[in-house]
């Protein structure tokens, strides 16, 4: 992890002691409530119904979850949709040829017909939400098992989604918060026919690479566009060339006016997963045992798909889409074990749990919560190897391709073979279009080498838990060298190709997939990885119930100071303001809260895969060709930084002034605050966003298409 140097008088100027970041990841729904007032106070001029109503059309209308991983927002009267580059990637990728490289080259859709359909994207809007606590925990008691419970729980919410999906017209999803300890029901419209408008070329979009990622300063372009189309009536569809470009409740309009220290910023997202109220025993577990696997596991995988993607532009495409996201959470799960070791995150939560255990055993609360902090710790004590273990086996699956195609394709001829003649001619086509989808995303020399590696690294590393039975026999009779066993393996099984899983479906033998070498490793795998002994089930029902009864525990006895519950893919609001980092000299902004296109030209290395640019661009910047988007300075800001709390999820998210209008674009954290999925640092925790000015910059000066930012409604 590179350190940022310091300034202490700049930092004491840029950082007053009353400044500190709004921790939070807030439900649209209490808003008036909890936080309305102070974000008057920081500058926000919108009425809590503005943002979220369920009667009329407020914020929360533009803002969508992208393709179930990140979040975008409508910026135009015609559906048309702003999110990050990389979560466009994977739509751009299977869009893209060694021909007509959209990826390398970009892609400017130069009129509606020109916009292009990936086979799956979709958008996910917010409709509404509400509390069902009451109604689920009046099903539950605490004679219930956690299997007993979750079943009541699973039966309850069954109940209520189909309540309210209005005959299938919604979605409908309830959620856990606070461990089990409330519920809330969320409606959700999705639209399926999502077209790619434009998407800058990756010198632009990934520029800086892994090295820049989570790392500031910034000067990436990570943004894409897309369009949602619908129906003649603006209802959900299908593909169609009939569809029309979907009229939005609600868009935001574009300030081109800048962002200076001190403005207030909000961010409205979809937020992955936050552990803000793991016990110490999980962050000691994640330090110690599972990240180190994943981290190296993953760079088991990265390393040699990258042999192959070096070889050709066709190769790159290929695994282009898994390498970047193995490699973003490579580096975050690194940041995270150096983040969470550096501020002693684990010491702190016992502190608490210390705390709370004292309060826990006093006379009138001990029959509920005297146990609870010794349940939690027996169960990380005996899963600690088996989670080391576990991690080095997922990364195996995430990396390679046949690692889990026991469970898909292998699961699905299973059922074929055993199926009449009739079942069988319905079933072949989903097969042979599922395995389609899984070919274009490999290749054969390359898969023999990740499969080979992985194993490899499984055998000798995960010695601490009882390796799966198979693999255990072969690495004994290899000496842990898959080499040989990979390679033929993968040539003799009938998962490995379209011809052979075609040859299976016309005369589908039980006994050849009983017997296949790929199948019986992946299912051996898989078996392994889910079971567990009676020691660690009885363990893990336990932690279940002590987990819940701390978090229960601690919002009771007031030990535990946080408000909101964790992060979970639901639609939240985080607002904080425009705030600088202490000086770096890495960057030549006047003030350490942005970035120039200056900066970005000195880090230019041509022909560098992370580090080229256009010389277009740099063309551009010597000759300050910056049209009306050049900021009060005269320079390019790139990007610029707030404090607001986010978490993956939120890339894509809309960066919002007070009114509500768009500002910029989020798209990282920093890495001196990887450990704030855990625990929030008021002073180092910062999110990195794409100024609104360059994303319009790229588009209209570099890009040359105007007719795209002519559709928006931009404030001056």
């Amino acid at each position: 992890m590179k350190k940022i140097i310091l300034s202490l008088i700049t930092g004491i100027m840029l950082l007053p002691m009353s400044m500190k970041a709004d921790e939070g990841m807030w439900f649209l729904m209490f808003l008036e409530r909890l936080n309305h007032r102070d974000m008057q106070k920081m500058g926000l001029q919108l009425t809590a119904q503005e943002i979220y109503s369920i009667n009329n059309h407020s914020l929360k209308d533009a803002i969508v979850q992208f393709n179930g991983g990140c979040t975008a927002e409508l910026i135009s009267k015609d559906g048309l949709v702003l999110t990050n580059h990389h979560c466009g990637y994977d739509a751009v990728a299977e869009l893209s040829t060694a021909d007509k490289n959209y990826l390398k080259d970009g892609y400017w859709a130069e009129n509606r017909k020109a916009e292009k359909k990936p086979s799956s994207l979709y958008v996910r809007f917010f409709v509404r939400m509400d509390d069902v606590s009451k109604r689920i925990l009046s099903k539950l008691n605490d004679k219930m098992t956690e299997l007993e419970r979750e079943k009541a729980v699973n039966q309850e919410i069954a109940l209520i989604e189909k309540e309210n999906n209005e005959g299938g017209k919604y979605t409908v999803s309830v959620r856990s918060f606070f461990q089990g300890n409330e519920y809330y029901y969320f409606v959700y419209q999705d639209y399926k026919d999502v077209r790619l408008v434009g998407v800058p070329p990756e010198s632009l979009g990934k520029f800086g690479g892994d090295t820049d990622n989570w790392e500031w300063p910034r000067h990436t372009a990570d943004f894409s566009m897309f369009r949602i189309y619908a129906d003649k009536d603006g209802n959900p569809a299908e593909y169609s060339e009939n569809n029309v470009p979907l009229i939005p409740k609600h868009y935001l309009p574009v300030n081109l006016g800048g962002v200076k220290e001190g403005d207030f910023a909000m961010i409205l997202g979809y937020p992955g997963r936050t552990n803000r109220w793991m016990p110490a025993g999980g962050i000691e577990q994640n330090v110690k045992f599972s990240y180190p696997a994943w981290v190296e596991g993953a760079k088991t995988g990265m390393d040699n798909m990258k042999k192959y993607m070096d070889q050709s532009d066709a190769l790159r495409l290929v695994y282009a889409s898994k390498y970047a996201s193995v490699a973003n959470y490579w580096k975050n799960r690194q940041g995270m074990i150096d983040a969470l070791t550096k501020f002693g995150t684990s010491k702190s939560k016992a502190a608490q749990e210390a705390k709370f255990n004292k309060w826990a055993n006093k006379p009138e609360n001990k029959a509920k919560y005297g146990n609870v902090i010794n349940n939690i710790n027996t169960f990380y004590s005996i899963t600690n190897e088996k989670a080391r273990h576990d991690n080095y086996l997922q990364q195996l699956f995430r990396t390679t391709a046949f690692g889990t195609i026991g469970r898909t394709i292998g699961k699905q001829l299973d059922t074929y073979a055993k199926a009449d003649n009739a079942k069988r001619k319905d079933m072949a086509p989903d097969i042979l279009a599922g395995a389609e989808e899984i070919f274009k995303e490999l290749y054969i020399p390359a898969e023999k080498d990740l499969l080979a590696a992985q194993l490899k690294l499984y055998t000798t590393k995960a010695t601490g838990y009882a390796l799966a039975p198979m693999v255990d026999k072969l690495a004994k009779e290899n000496n842990n060298d898959f080499t040989k066993y990979a390679s033929a393996a993968i040539d003799m099984s009938i998962l490995t190709s379209i011809d052979k899983i075609k040859a299976f479906l016309d005369y589908p033998m039980q006994s050849v997939l009983d017997n296949d070498p790929i199948y019986t490793l992946s299912n051996d795998m898989i078996t392994h990885i889910n079971s567990k002994s009676d020691a660690i089930a009885k363990a893990q029902n336990d932690y279940g119930a002590g987990f819940r009864l701390l978090v229960e525990g601690l919002r009771e006895s007031k030990i535990g100071t946080i408000k909101y519950p964790d992060a979970n893919s639901t639609l939240r609001l985080t607002y904080g303001k425009v705030r600088a980092l202490p000086a770096d000299k890495r960057n030549d902004a006047k003030i350490n809260n942005y970035t120039t296109m200056d900066g970005m030209v000195k880090k230019y290395k041509k022909g560098d895969e992370e580090f080229d640019m256009p010389i277009r661009v740099i063309e551009m910047n010597k000759n300050r060709d910056y049209g009306r988007f050049a900021d009060k300075d005269g320079s390019m800001h790139v990007n610029f930084l707030t404090d607001n709390d986010i978490t993956g999820g939120n890339s894509g998210s809309p960066v919002l002034n007070g009114k509500g209008e768009l500002i910029g674009l989020a798209f990282d954290g920093n890495i001196e605050a990887m450990a704030g999925d855990v625990i929030f640092d008021d002073k180092l925790q910062r999110t990195i966003n794409v100024d609104i000015r360059y994303v319009l910059w790229v588009i209209e000066n570099f890009s040359g298409a105007k007719h795209i930012v002519d559709e928006m409604t931009l404030v001056k």
